[in-house]
């Protein structure tokens, strides 16, 4: 299958793996990559040693083109930015604020950007700064999220820009990526289906609550503070939840018991305060597969729909 977005990125198939901080290293981002698809390895708030280390080993686990993604709020952002053009990434994915700054050292390095956005208007933005694609993620994903969905976003950011839409949001199979090229994406970023894979390196607790989701046991917390987060309902994300609507807890207090909450769930699997991240999809995801099966069962489905 080849679009606008496998001719950008030298790619097999429009799919790249959704850049999940604690979550997106150098095992799960080398093994989607050579599934054919772009891994990519979380920057986060990562020290630059960390992240310069993680970039080198998937280097030495893949031949293929793989990118960075990187969170702008983070304190750490510049390095981050100036570490992939030391270290010569082939993609740029970001999150969480304006990039422009940034893009035309990138562009002038050869690197591939492609920002994350939950707007038009940031779309038009970022096409005008000089973004080679774009990321429209609705609400369904995972993680820190805006509030269109991702039906109702893609094919108004499509229309707006004349670069490569890429969609992100609620797709797990081959259903979701027919539906996305249909409303006129050339590709999609996956996330919460990866971390049910083999290489993802979470801790098994995750992996079980991923696979064993219904379709109704995920959870919004944190509007109040200005950066909700979808997460897998467990007692502590029940617990944050009914703190914001009841009152109970101020968003001071809520930023100070979700202070890495995150890690808590990945590294430790901590059911009484980690945040198990993932999109409203996991209900679909029920089994543990290597990367490349997955790739390819995504990509043979949607190839057999889109044929139809």
């Amino acid at each position: 299958m080849k679009t606008r977005i496998t001719e950008l990125l030298g790619c097999k198939y429009p799919i790249i793996q959704g850049g999940m901080a604690w979550v997106s290293e150098h095992n799960l981002a080398s093994a989607v990559s050579n599934a054919g698809g772009i891994g990519l390895i979380a920057g986060g708030s990562a020290p630059i040693d960390y992240l310069r280390d993680q970039i080198r080993k998937c280097k030495e686990k893949t031949d293929k083109p793989f990118g960075v993604n990187i969170m702008l709020m983070s304190p750490n952002a510049d390095d981050l930015a100036q570490l992939c053009i030391d270290e010569k990434v082939a993609v740029v994915t970001t999150g969480a604020g304006n990039p422009g700054k940034y893009i035309p050292a990138w562009k002038e390095a050869g690197i591939k950007v492609i920002p994350v956005i939950p707007s038009v208007a940031l779309a038009k933005r970022m096409e005008r700064a000089g973004a080679d694609a774009v990321v429209a993620e609705g609400t369904e994903s995972g993680g820190h999220i805006g509030e269109n969905t991702t039906m109702c976003l893609v094919p108004q950011v499509v229309d707006a820009l004349e670069i490569p839409v890429i969609a992100a949001g609620g797709i797990a199979d081959g259903r979701g990526i027919a539906a996305s090229f249909m409303f006129g994406a050339e590709g999609v970023q996956i996330g919460t289906r990866f971390l049910a894979s083999e290489e993802c390196q979470i801790h098994q607790t995750y992996k079980d609550l991923i696979i064993k989701a219904k379709d109704t046991d995920s959870v919004v917390t944190g509007r109040y503070t200005g950066h909700p987060c979808r997460n897998v309902k467990t007692k502590f994300s029940k617990k944050l939840a009914n703190g914001e609507k009841d009152g109970s807890l101020t968003p001071e207090q809520f930023e100070e018991i979700t202070l890495g909450s995150l890690r808590k769930a990945v590294q430790d699997g901590n059911l009484d305060e980690g945040s198990f991240l993932c999109g409203a999809i996991a209900g679909m995801i029920n089994e543990i597969k290597p990367c490349d099966a997955i790739v390819k069962e995504l990509m043979e489905q949607a190839e057999k729909l889109l044929n139809r």
